[in-house]
């Protein structure tokens, strides 16, 4: 099959995957998988070619960033348990001042959210929030919707969250992930900044049950939060497994601009490929839990982080499959010698494929998986060949992945509960949110693909 008839092949495999997982309630990994099959068959693709292609895009997704999810999720947690999370916080808080406390767990959000998920980052914040509300005052929903804005911008746009490095390495970045973590804090500041105003004009519309109902309960404060961890990390022992990954690729992008050679020059190279980096993360995450005293919960620890990756990284090796039959079917070249209209939509496109995969089913990070899969064989035909561009394009596809979060979504209801609002207050609140912010993103990202 080619031409027109393979395009509209591939729009109904999309349409009857989203209803596969989003209202049939499929996994995620057998939707795709099965119309990855579906598809090769329907495009024409020899059957006994099937299943080394269907062989090849599972093994390749796994090989490239198998390993570099792990070790980022492994990170998280450690920082989870040891407290260092609360420790990056008040760092935040110190940065920014109590008198700007929107601003303030926003960022904290923000930062929190680079190695957790942000559902736990929102559970592990949410007293902190809490607290901040009794003692200066401001809107409970202000500061959820500050919260949620925070943890939900670095979850689609910044390694090591599982998503972006996912899309990173699928769509060929994997090299030059500092450059991606770089531009992903670039495509925070126009987000940030709408998600601030929002939560501010939305704080003054809606009461949540917390400012309405005096419930009892009693407001923990941050002191009394540290004492539940015992001693918190100190502030460069919190940063080290973040930090040191991303100074040891910055080295080494360095050394390869500045062709050094040597054996320096090859440690260097070494350390610099995110799997080294993020290993040597773990390795200071490893030594953060024992120095804590917490070097029993190493086993369960990593345990859990492998459950909890399991599914991450079969969804994402599903959507390398779709990826590689897309590839190997005609419809690449069909695309090519019609190119004018996917390049006149541009940036745009990844966004509107990923917005609509997480609209219909729910899951920032299997939308974004899935829209790289996609998009990865049509990049040259979309224009997007240099690093910044496909840096761009995974950034594109992270803020179409946060359009919009609704009640199929688990951190709607993360939010919508510990926010303490009612599911109505949710959509006005949580779903208009990241709307917001997503066309805030989107924006700023294709104001920065005219640039570069």
């Amino acid at each position: 099959m080619t031409g027109l008839p393979l395009i509209i092949a591939f729009i109904v495999a999309i349409v009857l995957m989203i209803l596969l997982i989003s209202k049939l309630k499929v996994h995620p990994f057998l939707a795709i998988m099965g119309i990855s099959l579906l598809l090769a068959i329907v495009a024409g693709i020899p059957l006994k070619q099937i299943p080394d292609i269907i062989g090849s895009g599972f093994s390749g997704t796994f090989t490239s960033i198998g390993i570099v999810i792990i070790l980022g999720a492994f990170i998280g947690a450690v920082l989870e348990k040891t407290g260092a999370a609360l420790k990056l916080a008040d760092m935040v808080i110190k940065l920014v001042g109590e008198k700007n406390p929107q601003l303030a767990i926003e960022l904290m959000g923000w930062v929190v959210s680079i190695p957790v998920f942000c559902d736990s980052g929102f559970v592990i914040l949410n007293p902190i929030r809490k607290a901040l509300v009794k003692r200066t005052g401001v809107s409970s929903v202000a500061m959820t919707v500050c919260l949620s804005c925070g943890l939900y911008i670095s979850h689609v746009f910044i390694p090591p969250t599982p998503g972006p490095i996912a899309a990173a390495q699928t769509l060929g970045a994997g090299d030059y992930l500092l450059l991606v973590i770089g531009i992903g804090v670039l495509c925070s500041i126009f987000p940030l900044i709408a998600g601030l105003i929002f939560a501010k004009f939305i704080g003054k519309k809606i009461k949540s049950a917390d400012e309405t109902v005096d419930n009892g309960e009693v407001v923990k404060t941050y002191e009394e939060l540290k004492a539940e961890y015992g001693k918190l990390p100190g502030g460069c022992n919190a940063l080290a497994p973040l930090l040191i990954p991303i100074l040891l690729m910055a080295l080494s992008s360095v050394s390869s601009m500045a062709g050094w050679t040597g054996a320096f020059a090859d440690l260097l190279t070494f350390l610099g490929k995110p799997i080294m980096a993020l290993a040597v993360g773990a390795v200071l995450a490893i030594i953060q839990l024992f120095t804590a005293g917490k070097g029993k919960d190493f086993y369960n620890l990593t345990n859990e982080t492998l459950k909890t990756v399991g599914p991450i990284l079969f969804v994402t090796a599903a959507g390398g499959v779709l990826g590689k039959v897309i590839s190997s079917s005609d419809m690449v070249n069909y695309i090519t010698a019609n190119a004018t209209t996917l390049q006149a939509i541009g940036i745009f496109f990844p966004f509107l494929l990923a917005a609509i995969l997480k609209s219909a089913q729910g899951s920032s990070t299997v939308a974004i998986t899935t829209t790289a899969g996609i998009v990865a064989p049509l990049l040259g035909v979309l224009g997007f060949t240099a690093p910044v561009q496909i840096a761009l394009v995974v950034m594109a596809i992270g803020a179409g992945a946060m359009t919009v979060s609704h009640a199929n979504d688990s951190y709607f209801w993360v939010v919508t509960n510990f926010g303490d609002m009612q599911p109505e207050q949710g959509y006005k609140t949580q779903t208009l949110m990241t709307l917001v912010i997503g066309i805030a993103s989107i924006i700023e990202i294709f104001i920065l693909s005219l640039i570069f």
